[in-house]
């Protein structure tokens, strides 16, 4: 099972989210989400993180929370188990162009308007109500359709 991250960075209400619209062979092509990436080798979900981060924004987190993991299942690729993170005002640097689609900041009460997939928005909106237990999410998709969630929180 592939290990992947993902992080919403928080700015002034905002999410910094990622359009995208550059690959052609995209499993996200046109949706919404936040940065993150496959982790390489025998990095960990915050050795990915960081590293993704900052390849795909210029941005160098100096501070995060992992928040949640959400493993996906579809007949569409292989199962991946997604470490979420958040993070606040902990990062330093300047915004750069990114390869793999257009960076914005969106307003938090926007977010769930975007063109995004049914699960992401299951998370987004533990985040977007300020919870705080780190949970864990399944995710079961046929094509594009969500057919299955389970979710767990821990103190």
């Amino acid at each position: 099972m592939k290990m992947t991250t993902l992080c919403y960075i928080e700015k002034d209400g905002q999410y910094l989210v990622l359009h995208r619209t550059k690959k052609k062979k995209d499993i996200n092509k046109d949706k919404w989400i936040g940065v993150g990436g496959h982790a390489e080798g025998a990095e960990s979900p915050e050795e990915c993180l960081l590293r993704e981060v900052k390849e795909e924004t210029g941005l160098t987190l100096t501070s995060f929370c992992f928040r949640g993991l959400i493993t996906f299942v579809s007949d569409a690729c292989e199962p991946e188990q997604m470490c979420l993170f958040t993070a606040g005002d902990g990062f330093e640097g300047e915004i750069c162009p990114c390869d793999e689609g257009e960076l914005a900041w969106i307003d938090k009460t926007e977010i769930l308007k975007l063109p995004t997939w049914e699960g992401d928005a299951v998370f987004l909106k533990l985040l977007l109500e300020g919870e705080q237990r780190f949970f864990t999410l399944k995710l079961v998709y046929e094509g594009e359709k969500l057919v299955e969630k389970q979710l767990r929180f821990y103190n």
